[in-house]
């Protein structure tokens, strides 16, 4: 079936299209088209010809439309999580997790669309500001773009399309092209709730063809991407004098204390490795465990490893799908060949068939192997061994990302001192860093990206603020 894009306020045909696959197997699913610059060209024009529709909303209509919009997807829950599930190639179980949390996003988005302030500028502060008072005023980015990735395809995306609506931005919204169809239901959701056909687009096709073509117009103001590094890199080098919001890559790691009793927590640990078959920014992908300790933790965990079921996406008793396609299992799959041929143990086995990887820890992997030092984005882990906190934090931060870290400690000045000294944009301290709630800032330093999601946070990244200066005598 050939499905359409929504641009000048309507669902469109396209000219050619590319078919969209159930993970793990060669079954089209869908068929979405590859936007052309005529369509492109378009859409951008008509937001910005109409752009007084979507900034005239007030709060509170920004507020009940977003409310609306949550109240849809609860309806269409279990028809959005099978959707998910057939073109992202998470489980069924993990899908509905994700809606769940896409209402949380929408609801929370709904809350701040009412709390977008300025304040009151004592302008007689200043030797020169007698007779005079000051305000500031929040004024939304005309046209944000959102870059979205596969592996939340409805609430990534939301932590970018809903703080925008709350804004009071028109946006443009480019899927992944692996999970088009989820895009498409939240586009379809967001107009039935009423926002205005004339603020937003939704166009499909590559990132190197429609994507570049978008983050060159110069009519759109604001960037907001997730994805790799490479590719933020080289949105930063053609987009220009842009703003821009990147949560990119990382390679996680999970701090263990002798002091915590890590088995209250294995089971989530475990899920943390590998929910998603990996493929999740904050996956744990680096284990640090204290040596003493050591031996002892991988028997533990390879107890709960050894069960996990691998197996098609939309079985109830699936732990573990496939990843996106046969070419990232394979590249990761080559990832793990290289650490053991540098000396590193993987257990129980290294075992792929066609875009199931099956999980595996890796053990005493070298800091400078792909596995460690890389984004793997697979269903792996890296446990290695520390004995000095010096030694823990030089390995983390020994990284060219930081996003976030997990740190196991009953230790309280221990824990909020590396807090203090790990380079992440969040340290989660007696968790995994997996850990993630929909309205906390979330987002990372060095090669991980720039500005903060979560919509309060997002809010701050949309909007300019305007002082306006009034002189009353």
């Amino acid at each position: 079936m050939k499905e359409k894009i929504f641009f000048e306020g309507k669902w469109q045909e396209g000219e050619k299209y590319f078919g969209v696959y159930k993970k793990g197997t060669k079954e089209i699913i869908y068929e979405f088209p590859e936007s052309t610059d005529e369509q492109i060209e378009k859409a951008v024009s008509y937001l910005e010809k109409n752009r007084k529709k979507v900034k005239s909303l007030t709060s509170f209509e920004r507020y009940k439309l977003l409310f609306k919009a949550k109240e849809i997807l609860e309806k269409r829950f279990e028809e959005t999580a099978k959707i998910i599930s057939l073109e992202s190639g998470k489980t069924i179980n993990e899908a509905r997790f994700e809606v769940k949390r896409g209402i949380e996003t929408l609801l929370f988005s709904a809350e701040e669309a009412k709390r977008i302030y300025g304040e009151f500028i004592p302008m007689d502060a200043s030797e020169f500001g007698k007779d005079r008072i000051g305000f500031t005023i929040m004024e939304p980015d005309p046209i944000v773009l959102a870059i979205t990735p596969f592996n939340f395809p409805l609430n990534l995306a939301l932590h970018k399309i809903a703080p925008a609506i709350a804004a009071g931005c028109s946006i443009v919204f480019k899927p992944s092209s692996y999970t088009p169809m989820s895009g498409k239901v939240l586009t379809e959701i967001l107009l039935e709730a009423g926002f205005p056909p004339e603020g937003i687009a939704f166009l499909t096709g590559g990132g190197g063809t429609v994507g570049e073509r978008l983050v060159k117009d110069k009519r759109i103001r604001h960037i907001s991407f997730t994805g790799s590094k490479e590719i933020g890199e080289r949105i930063s080098l053609v987009a220009g004098m842009k703003k821009k919001t990147f949560e990119l890559g990382s390679n996680s790691a999970l701090c263990i204390f002798p002091d915590f009793d890590y088995t209250r927590i294995l089971e989530r640990i475990v899920k943390g490795a590998y929910a998603l078959a990996g493929q999740v920014c904050i996956s744990i992908q680096r284990i640090y465990v204290e040596k003493s300790i050591k031996e002892k933790f991988v028997e533990d965990y390879l107890n709960i490893l050894k069960n996990l079921k691998v197996g098609d996406q939309l079985n109830e008793d699936t732990d573990v799908g496939p990843m996106i396609s046969e070419s990232a299992a394979e590249k990761a799959e080559e990832w793990v060949k290289k650490a053991i041929d540098k000396g590193a143990k993987v257990l129980p086995e290294l075992k792929r068939e066609g875009s199931f990887l099956y999980p595996v820890l890796i053990l005493d992997a070298p800091e400078d192997s792909e596995v460690c030092a890389k984004e793997a984005f697979a269903p792996l882990a890296v446990c290695n061994s520390f004995e000095t906190e010096e030694e823990l934090v030089e390995k983390v931060n020994n990284s060219e990302y930081g996003l976030q870290c997990g740190v196991l400690t009953s230790d309280i000045e221990r824990a909020i001192k590396l807090a203090k000294e790990i380079e992440v944009g969040g340290v989660i301290i007696n968790d995994i860093p997996s850990f993630r709630v929909d309205h906390m800032p979330y987002g990372g330093v060095k090669g991980s990206g720039m500005g903060r999601e979560g919509p309060r946070y997002a809010i701050r990244d949309f909007v300019e603020e305007k002082i306006v200066v009034i002189k009353v005598k």
